[in-house]
């Protein structure tokens, strides 16, 4: 978005005078992002909390009423906007208002909440932004959003279509793409809802856009007269209402920094990739629930002496079993009945990311009702999914990537194991809609000289998560 843009939109909302009166759906949409929020962060709740986009305080006021604890900044990008909700809350000592531009955040986090109703369809850069701010958030922090998303105002928009005329409202996204920008650096979420509004009439509905200050068009070539048509046609309508297409999004930043090695199958090469992963990002390793230790050696001892990974570096699982079987299985074999609960991730050193090994492919039993997949979702990393790269691995690749994103998980990518074979990663990439991290050749030694050579190969850490959080998804 140009300069000159954004001060025509911060311009547009300091001249709404007259916003708390006419802006009926963005109070009700802040009302429920407010509802959505409070599950999201239950008791004690949130100590430091970012609102962008605040506009005179309606959610502000939620944010306090939940969390009167909390210390707020509010933020808005018209400084009119602001003096308003400041004298709202001129005698709350902990909410701050600032002048900010969401996109090109000036605040230094962390945040325990960041949250932002009904201005993210202003951001031109939104996955960048969403990047951004959920950077500022603290290990376990909540984004919280609502926007307007695709087929809002969609009955205005057919009198237009109607009288063969450019509507100049923008576009907005659908939720599939909203979903597809998440950041890495946790999972979220969007749902949909659709509010009716039904304005005293047409010209109403025009003057109180320009009321809340949601006048800034698209550019567009209308001819003189075009508006008193679209009013005239509109108004003859006995049923005119206008529809607001919202969408509600709560993303949670993982409480740590690093992947989820999983597979498509058992043998598939994770043990390598977790080793060859480990040494590329100076990485810690843990194997949550190890099993076949009487068949070979324990994953954790090959991935130390691959990576040359010193102990501190190793986290001890949650559970170790002698049996080649699924976790489930290999435990029964001894007696016990795994406790998903129980499988929590030890202290990691801090400041490197943790390679986190899962057992065989994502639908392997851990107990009676709970999955690797499960587990996954439960950790909350962004996965690195290691497959085949032979025939069959397109069909197996694809489904695995179905039920990782019907979970909401975060994919980082995948990792192909055996010969080069163009066609199946070309598939994978295109229907898959992911990046191949890796290609590893077959390999007549695995050894430390080995594993050092591929990890030159493998992107670093810092350029798939950069600091602002706005590099890659």
């Amino acid at each position: 978005m140009t300069s000159s843009h954004k001060y025509r939109i911060a311009r547009s909302f300091d001249a709404a005078s007259g916003y708390d009166a006419a802006a009926r759906i963005q109070r009700i949409v802040a009302g429920q992002l407010a509802q959505r929020i409070e599950r999201a962060c239950p008791p004690p709740g949130p100590k430091r909390i970012l609102e962008v986009g605040c506009g005179t305080g309606f959610l502000t006021g939620h944010l306090r009423r939940l969390y009167p604890a909390a210390r707020i900044v509010a933020t808005d990008i018209a400084p009119g906007m602001l003096e308003q909700a400041q004298a709202r809350f001129r005698n709350d000592p902990d909410i701050t208002c600032h002048v900010m531009d969401a996109e090109q955040p000036d605040l230094t986090g962390p945040f325990d909440l960041i949250c932002s109703s009904m201005a993210a369809q202003w951001f031109v850069m939104r996955r960048e932004t969403i990047g951004r701010l959920a950077a500022l958030l603290s290990p376990g922090g909540v984004l919280a959003l609502s926007t307007l998303c695709k087929n809002s105002f969609a009955r205005w928009l057919d009198h237009y279509t109607a009288l063969g005329l450019p509507c100049p409202m923008p576009t907005y996204p659908d939720l599939a793409t909203l979903g597809q920008e998440w950041p890495l650096t946790g999972t979220g979420a969007w749902t949909g809802e659709t509010l009716i509004d039904v304005p005293h009439s047409a010209l109403t509905f025009v003057r109180e856009l320009r009321a809340i200050g949601a006048a800034v068009p698209i550019p567009t070539h209308a001819r003189r007269g075009d508006l008193r048509r679209i009013l005239k046609r509109a108004d003859s309508d006995p049923t005119f209402s206008v529809n607001y297409e919202v969408a509600f999004g709560i993303f949670r930043r993982t409480p740590h920094s690093g992947v989820f090695v999983t597979g498509t199958d058992t043998g598939v090469g994770k043990t390598l990739a977790c080793a060859v992963l480990a040494r590329a990002w100076d990485a810690s390793y843990w194997k949550p629930l190890q099993s076949g230790i009487a068949d070979e050696p324990a994953d954790t001892s090959s991935v130390a002496r691959l990576a040359e990974l010193p102990p501190a570096r190793l986290l001890p699982p949650a559970g170790v079993y002698a049996a080649s079987l699924s976790p489930e299985d290999a435990a029964a074999c001894e007696g016990e009945v795994i406790d998903p609960d129980r499988i929590v991730m030890p202290p990691a050193p801090a400041n490197r990311p943790v390679i986190v090994e899962g057992a065989g492919g994502i639908m392997v039993p851990i107990c009676a009702d709970f999955l690797m997949l499960d587990l996954m979702e439960r950790l909350g990393l962004p996965v690195v999914l290691v497959a085949r790269s032979m025939l069959g691995t397109i069909n197996h690749t694809l489904l695995s990537l179905a039920m990782l994103r019907q979970r909401n998980i975060p994919i980082l990518g995948v990792i192909l194991n055996g010969p080069e074979n163009a066609c199946a990663r070309s598939a994978i990439e295109r229907h898959g809609r992911v990046r191949i991290l890796a290609q590893f050749p077959t390999l007549e030694e695995v050894n430390t000289d080995t594993v050092a050579g591929l990890a030159r190969h493998v992107p670093r850490w810092e350029t798939l998560y950069p600091a602002d959080g706005a590099g890659p998804q």
